[in-house]
This record gives C-alpha cells, sequence and structure tokens, in this order.
C-alpha cells in the first residue's frame, strides 16, 4: 500500500506541475484528488486495515494529499498569472512623484510678517486664548461699562474669563514681565462675537506690536508702519494716517493705504465713497493709563503700539474677495498659494 501512495504522488505532482491549461489542471485535480480518485478511496479505506498499517497508511496518504492540494494551487496562480494581459508599463521611466502638501496661508504670511518685525528688532510673543478680564479689558483703559465688554461683542466663559477678543492682553503680560525698553509683537488667534459673513469672522487672527523707551514719538511709530507695509505690499505703497479713537491709546490713528487694485479712483474692493483708500491697522501713541496699569512709569516712559487683523492683511495683497475662502478647504483655492 505504501508503494502504491509513493506511485500516486509522482504521477500526481508530475500531472499538476506539467499542465498547461486550466482544462489538464481539472483532469488532474479529478484523477488525483477528486471525491472518486484512487487517493480518496485509500483514505475512505483506512477503517478496514489493521490498525498498525492505518497508522502508517493514513499518515502517508495525508501527507500525499496535502502536498497534492499544495501544488494544485500554486498550479492554479501560475495559470492565471499566464491569462492575464502583458503589462504595458515602461519599468525604466522615473517614477510620479506624489503629491506633496504645502503650508496654509494664513501661516505663510504670519511667519512673513513675524520675519519683517524681527528684521526692525521687535520680539515675538505669545499668550494664552483663554484670558482673564484684567489682561483684556481692564490694564487696557477700558473700564466696567465700557461697550466692548459687552456679550454682543465678546465671547465669556465666566464672569471674569474670556476667549481673548485681541492679542494686546499679551502686550499687557510683556509689560509686567519685562522692564522697559521693549520692542514685541504677538501675533496669534482671536475670537469675537461677529456674524459670518465675506469681511467677518468670529475667529480669525490678528498681529500687534508694542515699542517702549524714552523719547518714543509718533515719527518713530510711522517710520516703522511705513518701513512695514512698504515691505508687505511693495515699495510703492501709498499710505496715509488718518485720527481715530482706541482707549489704549492717545493720541490714536487709523492707517490707510492706497488701492492697488484701482490706483485710487474706486472701486468694489475699497468702495466708491473712500476716495481709493484701504484701512489696513489702527495705531497711536500708548496711554498712559495702560503704562501704570503695568507699574511703568509714564512720565519717563513712552511707547506705540498697532494692531491689524493677518487675514485683511492677506485679502489685500492677493485679492481674495471673501474671508471664508480661507477656511473652507477648498484644494483649488488653497493650491493657488
Amino acid at each position: 500500500m505504501i508503494e502504491r501512495l509513493d506511485a500516486l504522488r509522482a504521477e500526481g505532482e508530475h500531472a499538476l506541475v506539467g499542465a498547461a491549461s486550466a482544462a489538464d489542471l481539472e483532469a488532474a485535480r479529478v484523477r488525483f484528488l477528486g471525491r472518486k480518485s484512487e487517493l480518496t478511496g485509500i483514505l475512505r479505506g483506512l477503517k478496514d486495515l489493521p490498525p498498525d498499517e492505518r497508522t502508517r497508511v493514513g499518515a502517508r496518504a495525508n501527507q500525499i494529499r496535502a502536498r497534492l492540494e499544495s501544488l494544485l494551487a500554486e498550479a492554479e496562480s501560475r495559470l492565471q498569472a499566464a491569462s492575464r494581459p502583458s503589462s504595458t508599463r515602461d519599468v525604466t521611466l522615473p517614477g510620479r512623484r506624489p503629491p506633496v502638501g504645502h503650508r496654509h496661508l494664513i501661516p505663510s504670511v504670519l511667519r512673513e510678517l513675524e520675519e519683517i518685525f524681527r528684521g526692525l528688532g521687535f520680539a515675538v510673543a505669545s499668550g494664552p486664548d483663554v484670558e482673564d478680564d484684567w489682561h483684556s479689558f481692564g490694564a487696557l483703559n477700558m473700564p466696567k461699562g465700557h461697550p466692548a465688554r459687552a456679550t454682543t461683542d465678546t465671547f465669556y466663559l465666566r464672569d471674569d474669563v474670556v476667549l481673548r477678543p485681541h492679542t494686546s492682553s499679551v502686550q499687557v503680560r510683556a509689560m509686567e514681565k519685562v522692564k522697559p525698553p521693549l520692542r514685541v509683537i504677538s501675533p496669534g488667534r482671536v475670537y469675537r462675537n461677529e456674524a459670518v459673513d465675506a469681511t467677518h469672522l468670529f475667529e480669525f487672527h490678528q498681529i500687534e506690536g508694542l515699542y517702549v523707551d524714552e523719547n518714543v514719538s509718533m515719527a518713530d511709530l510711522k517710520g516703522t508702519l511705513d518701513r512695514f507695509l512698504k515691505q508687505f505690499f511693495g515699495p510703492k505703497t501709498e499710505l496715509r494716517f488718518c485720527p481715530s479713537y482706541y482707549p489704549f491709546v492717545e493720541p490714536g490713528a487709523v492707517v490707510d493705504i492706497r488701492c492697488f487694485f484701482c490706483g485710487g479712483k474706486g472701486c468694489g474692493v475699497c468702495g466708491p465713497l473712500s476716495g481709493g483708500w484701504l484701512e489696513v491697522l489702527g495705531a497711536g501713541m500708548v496711554h498712559p493709563n495702560v503704562f501704570k496699569a503695568v507699574g511703568y512709569d509714564p512720565e519717563r516712559w513712552t511707547g506705540f503700539a498697532f494692531g491689524a487683523g493677518v487675514e485683511r492683511l492677506t485679502m489685500l495683497r492677493h485679492g481674495v474677495p471673501d474671508l471664508r475662502y480661507f477656511f473652507a478647504n477648498d484644494v483649488r483655492f488653497l493650491t493657488q498659494f
């Protein structure tokens, strides 16, 4: 019986390995592994053999069956691969580089702004997004009852804790930690209770600057902002300072640039009644009450502060008509920059 099993193994291996078509393979499978095959008949007849011979014959028969089933699977894979159409790929061509992401436009502009002000001698400071009432309002000359404190403008977490409405709070923290002279910018996210539209978001980015030293004047402020705006928008940028009011500066000013979309003629970007000017930031000389709040002597120290919305600066430079485009995750828009 053992000799016959060995002969079946040799015949089955030869037939399965040599099968040149699916029909040949099926015939070999039926002959050696089918329900009526000789090997199957031997396995079914094991019960009629003496116990000692049953063990030897059963072990050898199962070993041969496993071997032939393995060869059958290999032959099926071989014939399937041979039946597929040949590849037309030219493997000598260079591979296609997968698309690679890049930095979002807003963080890119923030980094650029930081580099501009670092070149002007400013350090970069950061602070918490969740801020207390004192650093957000009290130290900035906005007492209880000031309109900016209203829930219609500010997000309150508790009576004395808010989502910071401006990064001026970082300037207050910087003055509390560092004695003058001090030159610092504070970029970061801010939060306002605004209805979302093309020019307003409830979460956006600001960059604010502060310079404190002896004998700092409005001329220093104008020179700094002139250098900054011309480096950011281009050397031909025209700008003007107009009087304005902010509680933490005195005097205060709003800074406009000549609309470079229409050359100052008036258009949909700057508006027909603007005279061709675009507002880009607010600024002024630090109010003495702010210095008193942080322990600076207003008789000795003077300083200027300014602040701008990063999204607004980016909109103006790139001609983006809607703030919401920056955060809509539309790859068609994002890949332009």
